[in-house]
């Protein structure tokens, strides 16, 4: 992934601070150090295969306008929240950009082939004598 989608992305961020939960005891009720970054993806204009494994990524924190919303709390600092609500960004931004690996398509030999289809049968004629009992099986 380029350096410029990265400036790109955090030029686009912009930061809210809030008033939340998490580690600080008094100090979380009086500081907004909750952190929650918010990118519109469509501005980063990102490929379109890229931009489809973004969204697979992240979820419902996409909104419906296209706005990724990532919320930091688990810090006692507002700088603290920051750096770790980035580099969520950047991770989620570098995993998109992955392209999954092919599956390869397994290939069964004849011998596991006859295998596979004996012991299906062997199976079945075990569920098959799980009937009713009738009156002939006496």
């Amino acid at each position: 992934m380029d350096k410029a989608l990265l400036d790109r992305a955090h030029a686009l961020a912009e930061e809210t601070f809030l008033a939340g939960s998490g580690p600080g005891g008094q100090n979380a009720n009086k500081v907004a150090t909750e952190v929650q970054l918010r990118v519109n993806v469509y501005a980063l204009r990102l490929p379109p295969p890229v931009f489809a494994r973004l969204r697979d990524i992240a979820g419902t924190k996409l909104t419906t306008s296209g706005d990724l919303l990532i919320t930091a709390r688990q810090h006692r600092t507002q700088e603290a929240n920051r750096q770790a609500a980035r580099d969520r960004l950047e991770q989620m931004l570098e995993a998109a950009h992955r392209r999954p690996k092919r599956r390869a398509k397994t290939r069964i030999n004849r011998v596991g082939k006859t295998q596979r289809l004996k012991a299906k049968k062997a199976r079945g004629e075990v569920k098959a004598k799980r009937g009713k009992v009738s009156r002939s099986d006496w």
